[in-house]
């Protein structure tokens, strides 16, 4: 059966296993000027002959601030002038620290999807650099669409006056814990013509989409089949005969049929705050009779999924039902992606509102909040990479804390990306053992 990857758990496994660490002498020089790097291929839309602070250096000081807890672009300023001399000798910011004005006119300014394609690339080749030192092996990659809404942007700033509040559509790289595409989406549209969009950019070949109801369109899907990916959709009102015809076949007669033929059932049981959930997963390839099956490209299974759900302490219980169609007719990969789709919600989605207080965001020009999310987010799949290697620290949340308050744990954030250190950092494991 083919398994979906997910780099970050293999590594923390490894890690937790082999007690790694890494040498905290010097400073990790190549991932600093990759990132740097990374950060020249911004275009600088301001007016050269009036530039007194470099781009690079400017979203160098903005990054770092992110990564030890700044939450608005005043923080942005106010860690830049607490640890001036330290920028300044560790990560070449040797113009000084503009005021938070101008780091709010940049972020204005620049280019998201410049921005966004420079620190997606920079987190890739991270990823690349962490597989190839410690041999993680590549399976089936899964990428989550989705858009997320940031409450407090729907008003003009310094009025009541309500406007359409930003709303990003993401694809999540599940495999890596990487977004991999953050595009706004446009106020007079929604995200369904900017999904297609993004999707025809993308080469999904040995890759799996995973979308919810909203993005279950033909269009959608003959995009993915077009880039040669496959495709796991659920099914609801948005496509209702379809819905329909498939709710009405999985009758308690087919189910049990498919239970009992076990390759094409998924049963998985878990306990957790108080709770015990089991989820139910059958797959049937039986689709010749699908009125729309010719509507549909690579359709080649349909879903019903359900999760039933006990309270430990009051005993109370709950019954969900969900329906899918697929490209894929592998049941296990299939239960797999269904329930991975929901890390775009509680890796990426949850963590910029409640670690990165996105919700809250005071930040109104629709250019600066792409690129101070984009930040964000870059930020979030850097600790996500370190966090295994601090000890008795596993969560995201701690991660940014001790960085926060540490800036040799800061530092100690690059050698994670750096081949050479984490070459050494085996070679020490192994002559130990």
């Amino acid at each position: 059966m083919a398994k979906t990857e997910n780099t970050i758990l293999m590594f923390k496994e490894i890690v937790n296993e082999h007690k790694f660490t890494l040498s905290a002498k010097g400073i990790p020089k190549k991932p600093i000027r990759k990132l740097i790097r990374f950060f020249r291929s911004v275009e600088d839309a301001r007016l050269q002959g009036k530039v007194s602070y470099p781009l690079h250096e400017i979203l160098m000081a903005a990054f770092l601030a992110v990564m030890a807890g700044a939450g608005t672009i005043v923080d942005i300023e106010t860690f830049g002038l607490d640890k001036e001399r330290w920028l300044k000798k560790h990560f070449g910011v040797k113009h000084g620290i503009p005021s938070h004005d101008t780091f709010r006119r940049v972020l204005s300014l620049i280019n998201p999807q410049q921005l966004q394609m420079a620190t997606a690339a920079f987190l890739m080749d991270n990823i690349k650099v962490i597989k190839k030192v410690f041999q993680i092996k590549s399976g089936v990659k899964q990428y989550c669409l989705d858009g997320k809404t940031a409450r407090r942007t729907g008003r003009l700033k310094g009025s009541a006056h309500e406007i359409g509040r930003i709303h990003t559509l993401h694809v999540y790289d599940r495999s890596d814990g990487i977004c991999i595409v953050s595009k706004a989406v446009g106020e007079k549209t929604n995200e369904i013509p900017v999904a297609q969009e993004i999707l025809k950019l993308l080469d999904l070949k040995g890759s799996v989409v995973s979308f919810d109801a909203l993005n279950t369109q033909r269009a959608t899907v003959a995009t993915v089949v077009g880039q040669k990916g496959d495709y796991v959709a659920a099914l609801k009102g948005n496509q209702p005969e379809l819905h329909q015809e498939v709710l009405l076949y999985f009758t308690p007669s087919v189910l049990k049929r498919l239970k009992a033929g076990k390759r094409n059932y998924v049963e998985v049981q878990e306990k957790k705050h108080n709770r015990i959930e089991t989820r139910r997963y059958y797959l049937s390839k039986n689709v010749s009779w699908l009125v729309q099956l010719q509507d549909w490209p690579g359709l080649k299974a349909i879903i019903y999924y359900s999760i039933h759900t006990e309270d430990i302490n009051t005993g109370k219980t709950t019954d969900e039902r969900y329906c899918y169609i697929s490209s894929i007719t592998d049941a296990e990969l299939c239960a797999d992606v269904i329930r991975g789709h929901w890390s775009i919600e509680n890796q990426l989605h949850w963590h910029l509102d409640v670690n990165f207080l996105e919700d809250a965001t005071e930040i109104i020009d629709r250019a600066a909040f792409q690129n101070f999310s984009l930040l964000n987010k870059m930020s979030l799949s850097l600790l996500k990479m370190i966090a295994p290697l601090l000890p008795r620290t596993q969560s995201v949340r701690g991660a940014r804390k001790r960085v926060g308050w540490n800036m040799d744990i800061l530092i100690n954030a690059f050698r994670v990306i750096d081949e050479d250190m984490l070459a050494e950092a085996i070679l020490n494991v192994k002559t130990k053992a």
